[in-house]
């Protein structure tokens, strides 16, 4: 299992924003900060911003920030909006191909599993991946 690009930096930017509390922070300052181009960003903010993740704010002065407190955010909640679009495998889907999927036990086991992926990750809150953290904030930090 691998994430995709987009949740990835989905994390990235939600981590930024609560490393830089009560700052309305730049996109370029973010893209910088997790390597990523500011268009691919771009997208990924709009869809956070969409969830009620960020608040985007525009003008010379605007920027994001998060629109809500990093304990109300968790992990799987953003991995949902991100990843959910793309199904684990085929057999999921109601126009799966694969000739056993009428009697097949594996497409279970695997919804089964990630379930538990989402359950695991639901117990996880941005704050948590954030506080206490000085070596990510160093990293993080808005100049």
């Amino acid at each position: 299992m691998r994430l995709t690009i987009r949740t990835n930096l989905a994390m990235r930017t939600l981590m930024y924003c609560a490393a830089n509390p009560d700052q309305i922070v730049q996109k370029r300052d973010v893209a910088l900060a997790c390597g990523a181009s500011e268009n691919h960003l771009a997208q990924v903010i709009h869809l956070l911003a969409r969830n009620g993740f960020l608040t985007t704010l525009r003008g010379r002065s605007g920027g994001l920030r998060l629109a809500r407190a990093p304990q109300d955010i968790t992990v799987g909640q953003v991995f949902r909006i991100f990843e959910s679009v793309l199904p684990f495998t085929d057999c999921a889907e109601a126009s799966s191909t694969c000739p056993l999927a009428a009697a097949c036990r594996l497409k279970c086991v695997l919804a089964e599993a990630v379930e538990g992926f989402y359950a695991r990750l639901d117990q996880s809150r941005l704050s948590d991946l954030v506080s206490d953290n000085a070596a990510l904030h160093r990293l993080l930090s808005a100049a």
